[in-house]
């Protein structure tokens, strides 16, 4: 019989008590905790021989209260992480912190068997942050396991292998920064500087004293290229530059050297030039200055291009605010995610973040359901945005006739103050029909005034 003591950490009380039963008939002492907070205090009272660890928990994820034991210096026992939503990165980050293993539910009986088997043969991995390469889990890596996202990732990672200039295309908000941030984290560059740059702040009349420095009273004020020495300057919305700056740039990507200013002697270039740009739009770029950034290149796909990842990157988003910002943890139900599979998103990844901050911010049941979310993604529109500027025309007609009707029966009944009798007036419905389709649109009329 097995003497082993294990803690099985997961929120879902049906797994939890699967796992302790199949453990338990093993012979295995088994301990089981719903969240991170259970199974911090017993982990540091009892001091199990294997814990078995849940990703996805509402209090702490489990990645999070992995690094916390290997900061802590108190992971002192295998873990393996489980998790039904899990990425390769996942798996990668997971063992770089101390994991000895990763498996993906749903659980089979013969892996798990087999699994806490080689894992209580293996010493637990003592992890230290103390070198200069950035924590896994500081390493931002691109959520999504779509097939255009796994592209996306295996592309930056072939180009993190060279120390050429890089651009990255694609639509505002669509994560082309941290695409950028992960080549350099993945490169020979990853222990020096990442400095991030938005085009705009490169006028032509400051562009040239912001790259290489300049010389006051108060003496040398070291410019973008010195600051970056070693590391990566980014450059986002390459097409702000003005043509003087521009033409700059592509010199000093030519000549490899600059002058800093009181300087005799030209310096040399020592840092790895990467940038961004909306091609579309972005007529006033030079094609030389375009040639010389793109030795390599990447586009990111704007968000509608892979929808299939919004429920994972619902998760995600919502789990690194209640981490970073200590929000309220919530829920989308599956009306909601649904939903925002269907939505055109045109702020792409920065909008999904926005949204999902600020419904976790003003909500305060444990699921976004369907009305909030309408409600919120209403009042993110502007009044004089048109309803057909959702992108309709790639919905089925179902889908596409219920979204018109839903945001257009929304905005009529915010016109109307809330009232459906008015409502039915001015849409020139009969009332009882009216509220049948309401309902069927999961409308909240109810939080209007109850003069009807």
């Amino acid at each position: 019989m097995n003497s082993s003591s294990i803690l099985v950490v997961d929120d879902e009380s049906v797994i939890r008590s699967t796992i302790h039963e199949i453990l338990s008939d093993e012979g295995y002492a088994v301990k089981t905790a719903a969240d991170a907070t259970e199974a911090s205090e017993f982990y540091k009272s009892e001091q199990p021989d294997l814990v078995l660890l849940d990703i996805w928990m509402p209090d702490m994820d489990g990645i999070t209260l992995l690094k916390h034991w290997a900061d802590q210096g108190s992971l002192k026992c295998p873990v393996v992480v489980m998790s039904g939503h899990g990425t390769v990165e996942t798996a990668v980050e997971a063992t770089r912190l101390g994991a000895v293993d990763y498996i993906e539910k749903p659980l089979s009986l013969a892996q798990l068997l087999q699994t806490v088997e080689s894992a209580l043969q293996s010493p637990a991995v003592v992890v230290s942050h103390s070198s200069g390469l950035p924590p896994a889990a500081e390493l931002e890596v691109p959520q999504g396991r779509s097939p255009l996202i796994e592209s996306a990732r295996e592309q930056a990672q072939e180009i993190a292998r060279y120390d050429v200039p890089t651009l990255i295309t694609g639509e505002a908000g669509a994560g082309r920064d941290s695409f950028g941030r992960y080549i350099h984290d993945l490169g020979a560059r990853a222990e020096k500087p990442f400095l991030l740059v938005n085009g705009a702040s490169l006028t032509d009349g400051n562009a040239v004293e912001q790259l290489v420095g300049t010389n006051s009273s108060h003496g040398e004020e070291p410019g973008l290229l010195q600051q970056a020495a070693g590391g990566t300057l980014f450059i986002s919305e390459l097409q702000c530059l003005g043509p003087r700056a521009q033409s700059f740039l592509l010199g000093v990507i030519e000549q490899g050297t600059y002058m800093r200013p009181g300087h005799a002697r030209r310096e040399e270039v020592n840092m790895r030039l990467m940038a961004s740009a909306q091609l579309q739009g972005g007529e006033g770029l030079r094609a030389d200055l375009l040639a010389a950034l793109g030795v390599m290149q990447l586009s990111v796909p704007p968000l509608r291009d892979y929808n299939e990842d919004i429920p994972g990157l619902l998760q995600f988003y919502v789990g690194k605010c209640v981490d970073a910002e200590a929000l309220q943890y919530r829920r989308f139900d599956v009306a909601a995610q649904n939903r925002l599979r269907n939505y055109p998103w045109p702020g792409n990844l920065r909008e999904l973040k926005a949204l999902v901050k600020k419904l976790l911010l003003v909500g305060s049941e444990q699921e976004v359901d369907l009305s909030e979310l309408e409600s919120s993604l209403a009042l993110s529109r502007t009044d004089s945005e048109p309803l057909v500027k959702q992108d309709l025309l790639a919905l089925p007609m179902r889908e596409a006739r219920e979204q018109f009707e839903r945001a257009y029966l929304q905005q009529q009944l915010a016109l109307c103050g809330g009232k459906v009798g008015k409502l039915a007036e001015r849409v020139g419905m009969e009332r009882t029909h009216l509220y049948r389709k309401l309902r069927s649109l999961n409308i909240d009329f109810k939080r209007g005034s109850t003069e009807h």
